[in-house]
């Protein structure tokens, strides 16, 4: 069993990630990261986190608001991590909560950041959430820097937040915004290819993901109903229909083709790397697969490390369903 180290030149070395084998599938992978037993092991093992937390407002530019939850570790040792989830996740995902919780043991500060509507913050916006308002996201990490100032800040993300984390890296550094270390965990390289991947391919996956795109629209509607496309939201069925409805109406782009592409991690996007970014993938994942990884093998300060179970946002190493992730980032922000 190997692992796969590309930065700027490639190669192998002993890959630490080795689960049982009833535990190498990666589709079970992807379904136990965040269904009803993980939640409640996370929520269980998270208690001091979360009574060491506080909920904040971060108020960006425009009068943009976005949720967020800060855990301040008395040690306040190692510096301040920031999480951000996957789409339709939140800051209680149960990830997020096992890395935050392992990483707040160490001694890391950490900031859990709920991106606009997604967890319990349709309230604070009236325009919907869509994947390209990157400079929100950036306003709020340099106002989570500027309310709680550490030696160092790292920065981490899970799927669409792990792409939202390497353009917040390809930005930096700008005013008030400085990080030390980036992490991004199955990072979405390629949107329009991973959407493709779960219509045609995944139809558990599909139908999960519409169902969560429609609760969290259903909710945005009860505090602002004269957005009034819930008639329209009662015939869209499939994650390619629901896109060519909203990306023309509420994202400022034309098609869906022309939004994925906004977003889409690219090697210009992070060729001028001004810290060291770790991107780190299983080569089994369904969602969106390692070979989109190609193009950015060989850029300077980023590192990219290709496990070969997983799945997606997965790493679980035992049947304890602990995550092999959580040790994995603080080795990655532990300053030597």
């Amino acid at each position: 069993m190997s692992i796969l180290l590309f930065s700027q030149t490639t190669s192998t070395m002993t890959a630490p990630y080795n689960p049982p084998l009833l535990l190498r599938n990666c589709n079970l992978q992807t379904t136990l990261a965040s269904f009803t037993p993980r939640k409640i092991l996370a929520c269980l093992s998270s208690r001091e986190l979360v009574k060491a937390s506080k909920e904040v407002i971060l108020e960006c530019k425009n009068g943009v608001r976005l949720l967020g939850s800060y855990s301040h570790n008395p040690e306040n040792s190692r510096g301040t991590v920031t999480l951000i989830h996957g789409w339709e996740g939140s800051m209680e995902s149960a990830y997020i909560l096992s890395a935050g919780t392992h990483l707040f043991n160490k001694g890391f500060n950490i900031f859990r950041l709920n991106l606009r509507d997604h967890g319990p913050s349709h309230h604070l916006n009236r325009e919907l959430f869509n994947s390209t308002r990157l400079d929100e996201v950036v306003c709020a990490i340099v106002q989570i820097q500027k309310q709680f100032p550490s030696d160092h800040h790292f920065l981490t993300g899970f799927s669409l937040g792990g792409n939202f984390a390497l353009r917040i890296a390809g930005k930096a550094p700008v005013p008030g915004l400085s990080l030390t270390r980036t992490a991004a965990i199955c990072p979405l390289i390629n949107p329009a290819a991973a959407t493709e991947n779960i219509e045609k391919n995944h139809a558990i996956y599909h139908y999960y993901f519409v169902r969560k795109w429609k609760k969290s629209l259903t909710r945005k509607l009860a505090f602002f109903p004269e957005l009034n496309y819930r008639k329209s939201l009662l015939q869209l069925t499939r994650l390619s229909l629901m896109h060519d409805y909203f990306v023309p109406r509420h994202t400022g782009y034309a098609t869906r083709q022309e939004y994925f592409g906004a977003y889409r991690i690219t090697g210009s996007l992070l060729g001028n790397l001004t810290h060291p970014v770790q991107i780190i993938a299983a080569a089994d994942d369904p969602i969106t697969t390692a070979d989109e990884l190609d193009h950015l093998a060989d850029l300077p300060n980023l590192t990219l490390e290709i496990t070969p179970f997983g799945g997606h946002c997965g790493f679980l190493q035992d049947y304890r369903l602990s995550s092999w992730i959580d040790g994995r980032l603080e080795q990655i922000f532990t300053l030597r």
